[in-house]
C-alpha cells in the first residue's frame, strides 16, 4: 500500500512538500519516487532514488526538486519549489520492489 500526501493548490512561485509511504511490502524496496501526468500528456519521470541513494530527476524539474528517502520508514518525499502552473498535474508516487507499484495520485495544481 502507498499512502501519498501533500498535495493541492498553490500559486506560482510557491513550494510544494510531497510524502509517500509504502507498507506492506514482502520484498526489499528497490528504487522509489514521483511521476506526474498532466490532463493530455503521458505521465513522465519527476524523481526517483534507488535504495543507496542515486536520484535521478526529470528535466523540467531537476533545478527545482529534492528527492529525499527514509528506508528505515519505506517514506520518499519530494520537496518542489519554484513552481510554475505547468507543473499542475496528478502526482503518483512509484515504488519498485521487483514489481511497479503506483500510488493512487494527489492533485498538485499551481495557479499563475
Amino acid at each position: 500500500q502507498l499512502v501519498e500526501s501533500g498535495g493541492g493548490l498553490v500559486q506560482s512561485g510557491g513550494s510544494l512538500r510531497l510524502s509517500c509511504t509504502a507498507s506492506g511490502f514482502l520484498f526489499d524496496i528497490n528504487a522509489m519516487g514521483w511521476y506526474r501526468q498532466a490532463p493530455g500528456k503521458r505521465r513522465e519521470l519527476v524523481a526517483i532514488t534507488t535504495r543507496g541513494g542515486a536520484a535521478e530527476y526529470g528535466d523540467s524539474v531537476k533545478d527545482r526538486c529534492t528527492i529525499s528517502r527514509d528506508n528505515s520508514h519505506s517514506r520518499v518525499d519530494l520537496q518542489m519549489t519554484s513552481l510554475k502552473p505547468e507543473d499542475t498535474a496528478v502526482y503518483y508516487c512509484f515504488v519498485q520492489d521487483g514489481a511497479a507499484n503506483w500510488g493512487q495520485g494527489t492533485q498538485v495544481t499551481v495557479s499563475s
